[in-house]
């Protein structure tokens, strides 16, 4: 118990606290957070926001090396590279337990966070998307017929779709179907 240590809690404390509750599995629960911390429900809020906003905030420090991850081990160029990278990063997400449990306990509100303005998931993986296409086109190998943006929010609900097809369609999808999207939708050819 964080409490009972010499540290003094704080917000990256609360934060690595529910990312390891996060991980194992566990529901993040605001007051028995701010009990482990030795602090108030008030001070834990002041400093996370409310369980949403925590649980985008630990949601992006999983997926976002996860990203950056596939990316670097994408092969190729252009079209290729980026619907390798994210169809890997998708297979990856979608095969962590930790991701799933949470699918599981709470689809409601993992789609609200990952898949709307509510969260902040989405937006930051659009950017993270927009970011590749545009050194891909900077350097001469893509050419989209949509704008960046556009085609990164494309993108990004391919993912969707396929990630979370079981909930919004009680329907499994193949995940790695995703990647074969993405490379159609930006005009790559296997």
């Amino acid at each position: 118990m964080l409490a009972s240590t010499d540290r003094k809690p704080d917000p990256l404390a609360a934060f690595r606290i529910a990312r390891g509750w996060f991980l194992a599995g566990r529901r993040i629960e605001m007051g028995e957070l701010a009990t482990e911390l030795g602090v108030n429900r008030a001070t834990l809020f002041r400093w996370v926001g409310g369980r949403d906003e925590l649980l985008a905030e630990i949601l992006w420090s999983l997926a976002e090396p996860t990203l950056t991850a596939a990316i670097d081990a994408s092969p190729g160029h252009g079209a290729e590279r980026i619907s390798h990278a994210v169809g890997r990063f998708a297979t990856l997400i979608d095969q962590a337990g930790f991701f799933q449990e949470f699918l599981r306990r709470e689809p409601e509100r993992a789609l609200r966070i990952l898949t709307t303005r509510a969260g902040t998931v989405q937006s930051r993986l659009v950017a993270a998307i927009e970011q590749m296409l545009n050194d891909e086109i900077s350097q001469g190998r893509l050419e989209p017929s949509l704008p960046p943006r556009d085609l990164a929010y494309l993108v990004v609900r391919i993912v969707e779709s396929f990630l979370y097809a079981d909930i919004i369609t009680g329907e499994p999808l193949e995940i790695t179907q995703a990647e074969l999207a993405i490379a159609a939708l930006l005009g790559h050819r296997s």
